[in-house]
């Protein structure tokens, strides 16, 4: 005999269902476009996880429901500019939080505490096992990127107040910019090859990568503004910009903490520009310099 649910929980229940084929239709897509054959068969698996999660769901509400074309289109996206785990690993916060919905029907559906351990367990498993090359040099674009943060957004203080002509600062910022970008890039090379390892050159790239786009951004300011004041206000926004995206990045396809990291770069970030902008101002009066 078919148990009788109120309807309050029959429509929870069918907005789970809901849930269960839409990340069924998004791992699907995925493994369809991934050209990593191993990455293809771990999508395909935890999407076969997803459809008998639909159908557990099925049985109990007796009745078919139609996936979020929505979400299903903005994790594809996701996915290709982003990365494989980043979208993942964001679709896997939101079952964490269905999980909770999951355990406030698990008295009147027992039977829903396996399909929770399933998905707490089994899933993370295999998100685990998806490799994507450019996380493997996570290391080296922190490397690049916190050095460019630290170093040039320290340098343009320095030179605004110093200079106090944005076509000069830009000019400068560009050449400190350009040649610490190679510098570094060849320090991590000479570094990883020291240590054996076969990765020594795309580590470099990585890390010259990072620095040189973090360089380009932070200098834009001057060009686009007339005031140089203003454009340092710009190249701090800016700053504190990347290092948010990024940390949360980070935070989300390697599972580490946002917050702790944020605010470690950010104040040292600032910290520097704040010294830079003070050594620019007892130089510029020290020397007697009025540009």
């Amino acid at each position: 005999m078919k148990k009788a649910f109120s309807p309050e929980l029959l429509e929870r229940m069918k907005e789970f269902q809901r849930a269960e084929i839409t990340e069924y239709h998004i791992y699907k897509r995925l493994a369809e476009r991934t050209k990593n054959q191993e990455n293809q068969e771990v999508l395909e698996k935890i999407a076969d996880d997803e459809l008998e999660h639909y159908k557990f769901w099925h049985q109990l509400t007796e009745t078919h429901v139609q996936p979020n074309k929505w979400l299903i289109s903005k994790f594809y996206w996701l996915a290709r500019f982003l990365g494989l785990t980043f979208a993942i690993k964001l679709l896997e916060q939101g079952e964490e939080k269905a999980q909770e919905k999951y355990r406030d029907v698990s008295e009147e559906v027992p039977e829903v505490k396996k399909l929770i351990e399933e998905e707490d367990f089994h899933e993370k498993q295999l998100i685990d096992m998806i490799e994507e090359e450019h996380l493997k040099y996570v290391g080296s674009i922190v490397l690049g990127l916190n050095d460019a943060l630290v170093e040039l957004t320290g340098a343009l203080a320095g030179f605004t107040f110093a200079m106090q002509d944005n076509m000069l600062i830009a000019m400068a910022g560009m050449i400190t910019g350009v040649s610490a970008s190679l510098s570094m890039a060849t320090s991590e090379y000479l570094s990883q090859k020291t240590e054996g390892s076969s990765r020594a050159l795309k580590s470099a790239l990585y890390t010259g990568s990072a620095y040189i786009i973090t360089v380009a951004l932070l200098i834009i300011p001057y060009f686009l503004l007339e005031n140089h004041f203003a454009s340092l206000g710009m190249v701090i926004f800016t700053a504190v910009l990347i290092i948010f995206l990024f940390n949360y990045y980070i935070s989300v396809a390697r599972d580490y903490s946002f917050k702790r990291r944020f605010l470690e770069m950010a104040s040292i970030s600032l910290g520097v520009a704040a010294l830079s902008f003070g050594i620019g101002y007892l130089i510029r009066i020290g020397l007697g310099i009025d540009m």
